[in-house]
């Protein structure tokens, strides 16, 4: 009967998660990394098979760092939803994690409403930019380019199965014969060089990677992008690059930059590469493989395998991958949204004579 006060109404709301919440969000985000259909995700290949160890993306407690943001989807006092914020402090971007819901045919909404109050309270916290990587499925792409974000690239995830043997590391004469050694800060300048070299100008564009941002050493490395950039939370972060031959024109061209991430918990190593199109990768790539085997804890080494994220435009780089072992896991959408705006920059122009 209308107006009936025993009929209580459905109420739901976004809020900020508690501590009280870690449990029903750690089952919430197991059960949406399955494959039924009331839930939705991201569906990022690290979530499930082949790597089901990998636990990224599963809530542990000592991922969070006090600057990351964590929400819920709260429905009748059950949590539906949540949607899991990574903040890079540096250059006030935020990186959706996770964002996962279950409850049926809206579990669409639920997420909608998330990624809405996360623009709503990203803006009021200064971010500039929201990064987001996804699968093509569950209607990922047309929710986030509904609330504003930009497609601007796809991403294949190689993987190196654990079961094959990583070859020995190299000596240092070996390194320096190659012209591979350990970054430094001054490589700053002939790294964003580098960077721009194989960077399409839309996509330099829209990520707005600065000389600055090639100075931060160790974990805190972030440039250059990929889907899987937050694993290096969980690992020993070590960069390198390649010198070409005779220094290039100016003496400090560099050919590639290899970024390695060696596990520190029980998940795939990292390993990023940007590299010229007619620089042969495959002796970096060979150095890669051996500092994860001199540097990795060996009670491990033979489960973990390691995972390679390339942009498609970075082509043929995938290949030389391909051809040191590594197989295609899966391929993600890369999608932004910037808050922004763009002006032209002032500038003199000549003076007319009317």
């Amino acid at each position: 009967m209308d107006g009936d006060p025993t009929v209580a109404r459905s109420t739901s709301k976004v809020r900020a998660a508690r501590l009280t919440d870690l449990a029903a969000l750690g089952e919430l985000s197991r059960l949406a990394q399955g494959e039924a259909d009331a839930t939705r995700s991201l569906r990022l290949p690290v979530s499930g098979p082949p790597i089901g160890v990998f636990s990224l993306f599963r809530l542990p407690l000592g991922a969070f760092q006090p600057h990351d943001a964590l929400y819920v989807y709260e429905r009748d006092g059950h949590i539906a939803g949540l949607l899991r914020v990574e903040r890079d402090s540096g250059r006030d971007e935020w990186t959706v994690v996770e964002l996962d819901a279950v409850g049926g045919p809206d579990a669409g909404d639920v997420r909608f409403r998330l990624v809405q109050h996360l623009m709503r309270d990203g803006a009021k916290r200064g971010a500039t930019r929201f990064h987001v990587a996804c699968a093509d499925a569950d209607d990922n792409v047309e929710l986030f380019m509904q609330a504003g974000f930009v497609r601007f690239g796809d991403e294949r995830i190689l993987f190196r199965q654990p079961a094959q043997p990583l070859p020995a590391a190299w000596t240092a004469a070996e390194a320096r014969a190659a012209g591979i050694r350990p970054t430094t800060p001054p490589d700053a300048v002939a790294l964003s060089r580098l960077y721009a070299a194989v960077t399409p100008a839309p996509v330099q564009r829209l990520e707005c990677v600065r000389i600055p941002d090639f100075e931060r050493q160790g974990r805190d490395w972030r440039v250059p992008r990929s889907s899987l950039v937050p694993i290096l939370r969980f690992a020993d972060v070590y960069t390198y690059v390649r010198e070409a031959p005779g220094g290039g024109r100016d003496g400090t061209q560099l050919d590639a930059f290899l970024q390695v991430g060696v596990a520190k918990e029980d998940q795939p190593h990292y390993l990023k590469l940007i590299a010229r199109p007619e620089a042969d990768v495959a002796p970096i790539v060979r150095f890669a493989l051996g500092i994860i085997a001199e540097r990795a804890d060996k009670s491990t080494l033979g489960r973990e395998g390691v995972i390679a994220p390339v942009r498609t435009y970075e082509s043929p780089l995938d290949h030389r991958l391909e051809e040191e072992g590594f197989e295609e896991l899966a391929t993600v959408t890369l999608l932004m949204k910037e808050t922004l705006v763009r002006v032209a920059e002032p500038r003199l122009v000549p003076a007319g004579v009317r």
